[in-house]
């Protein structure tokens, strides 16, 4: 995902911690429990189709994994970023049922939980298990109890339909092996004036120093969501690097 230089730990140390997250995320999934996909009926395999390595003339980037979770919430991040920036651009309000698509560790899930208070929910989606583990213990160290975990499939971020107010995807979505698919889902789990709020790194600016397979520009972006059932509504472009384009189902 986002490529900055990271201060992470020596190899050795990282896999030593690999390894135990990897063992302490198996059983989060079960102590915990984290949402997964259903399984699929004995002696069946749901079909998903091969995933993309280019949409749209864009090459798809690949995820960055969880080993990176540090860099998610460096200190540094909100002087780059201008997070609480973003934060008051999306609009949230108490109450609502609200997504962070590839949450993470949690650095939106957090402040969105807070913003949307008790009487809302956040619902936090990641493809790893290791990550939502991560959400899972600083979520407990804040005290937030409206936050649900859910791990998503490639192709399926297993929403509730129509109960959605705000679906947040900041530097994720250029990741999507499956955008098609997630884009479909997505759109069905809005409510009919829902937001899709669409975070990405400028490629139309050299001087952000994220490498080009993490950045989209304007142009590839409306050429990929339009056309899989969404209308632009709204854009925010007072961040220092990186695009805000909210979207709306179309039709709806």
């Amino acid at each position: 995902m986002r490529v900055l230089p990271r201060n992470l730990a020596s190899n050795a140390v990282r896999d030593r911690v690999a390894g135990t997250l990897l063992v302490i995320a198996a059983l989060a999934a079960f102590a915990f429990g984290t949402t997964t996909a259903a399984e699929p009926a004995s002696g069946q395999t749901a079909a998903v189709p091969p995933p993309l390595t280019e949409y749209k003339g864009r090459t798809i980037a690949p995820t960055m994994t969880y080993h990176g979770a540090d860099w998610l919430i460096r200190e540094s991040r909100e002087k780059e970023e201008h997070c609480r920036t973003l934060l008051k651009a999306i609009k949230l309000q108490p109450g609502e049922t609200v997504c962070d698509m590839g949450c993470g560790n949690g650095f939106y899930t957090l402040k969105m939980a807070k913003l949307v208070g008790k009487a809302g929910r956040v619902l936090a989606v990641d493809i790893q298990p290791e990550m939502l583990h991560l959400l899972e213990l600083r979520a407990k160290e804040h005290g937030l109890n409206n936050i649900e975990r859910i791990q998503s499939s490639v192709v399926d971020p297993k929403l509730p339909e129509g109960e959605v107010d705000l679906i947040l995807l900041v530097d994720v979505y250029h990741e999507f092996s499956h955008p098609e698919q997630m884009l479909v889902a997505m759109r069905k789990a809005l409510k009919p004036r829902g937001r899709l709020a669409l975070v990405e790194f400028r490629l139309e600016d050299p001087s952000v120093p994220i490498k080009l397979e993490h950045k989209m520009s304007r142009e590839q972006i409306m050429k990929e969501i339009p056309p899989n059932g969404f209308r632009l509504v709204d854009e925010y472009e007072k961040l220092p690097w990186q695009h805000v384009m909210f979207f709306e189902p179309e039709g709806d």
